[in-house]
């Protein structure tokens, strides 16, 4: 089954289900193939790192449980974007699989200044987009972190993602916009309210008929992002989990309508190396139904 980009548009504006983040690159792998059950001694170089690393997503792809009925797309790192799973081009399986492909631009985070993080440069996006759009890529995932509630640094922070959203754009594919909010924060609630002041301002200027993604944290109060959930520039909001457990962040996501997940660590915690396919698969499933439901059934909220 081939989805040409209207297709995907409608299954990511309007699709039940979820968004898994299958992106986890540089510094994070080694805590990601820990989590998995493979210790550092496995490999001697980064290549073999990133070969276990790649195995591990091929197997996720692969499974029976990984597919476009719950799973509605994929974010993916360049590295496995460039790989093969199935004998094809990882974004061709996906697709073929129902699974609308994303991949992560930014490349990593500069030091803390006014309470955030902002991306480091990106140089070279114009030619990853273009690859990326070659492949069948539908989408872009860029991350920043806001610490603390400084309006000066998430201002900072909102211009510089919507900055690179717009050559996203102009380069043919989706943006989604991820100003993540650290859960830890002292000052969360605080900054998730600059956030919606800032990220509002920010659709408002963008060319009629535009339209972005947000990847955000789960909000300190629920609902308080139903104006970017109703926003016309708004393709969809997905929610990070952010540290959370998958059974806390699927609580919370549950409290949040209109709201989908985009989760990473609480999509594959469970996973491990050494289990049989029935296992992985029975393991993955369950994850992938718990996300499903929180995704797409929500628990009202008293006022």
């Amino acid at each position: 089954m081939q989805m040409l980009d209207q297709d995907m548009v409608k299954k990511v504006s309007d699709g039940q289900g979820f968004i898994a983040a299958l992106d986890q690159s540089g510094g994070s792998t080694p805590k990601a193939l820990k989590g998995y059950g493979v210790e550092e001694s496995a490999w001697s170089n980064d290549e073999e790192m990133f070969g276990l690393i790649h195995a591990m997503r091929s197997r996720v792809i692969t499974s029976p449980a990984f597919t476009g009925d719950k799973v509605l797309g994929a974010i993916l790192f360049e590295r496995t974007m460039d790989g093969i799973v199935d004998g094809k081009p990882t974004p061709t399986a996906l697709i073929e699989r129902g699974v609308v492909p994303f991949i992560k631009i930014d490349k990593g985070l500069e030091d803390e200044a006014n309470g955030v993080q902002l991306m480091k440069p990106m140089p070279e996006l114009d030619a990853l987009l273009a690859r990326a759009k070659g492949l069948g890529v539908f989408g872009t995932k860029e991350r920043s972190v806001v610490n603390l509630a400084n309006r000066e640094g998430i201002a900072a922070v909102v211009a510089q993602q919507f900055e690179v959203g717009k050559q996203v754009l102009a380069g043919g594919l989706m943006p989604i916009i991820e100003p993540e909010v650290n859960i830890k924060s002292p000052e969360r609630a605080e900054a998730d309210q600059i956030l919606l002041e800032e990220i509002l301002t920010n659709l408002d200027a963008l060319p009629e008929g535009e339209q972005v993604m947000l990847k955000l944290s789960l909000p300190a109060k629920a609902g308080l992002f139903d104006p970017l959930v109703d926003h016309p520039k708004v393709l969809r909001v997905v929610a990070l989990s952010g540290g959370f457990s998958r059974t806390e962040a699927c609580a919370e996501l549950a409290k949040n309508r209109g709201i989908i997940a985009s989760f990473s660590r609480a999509l594959l915690n469970d996973l491990r190396h050494q289990m049989s396919d029935d296992e992985f698969n029975a393991s993955l499933g369950g994850a992938i139904d718990e996300i499903y439901a929180a995704s797409a059934t929500k628990t009202p909220v008293a006022a």
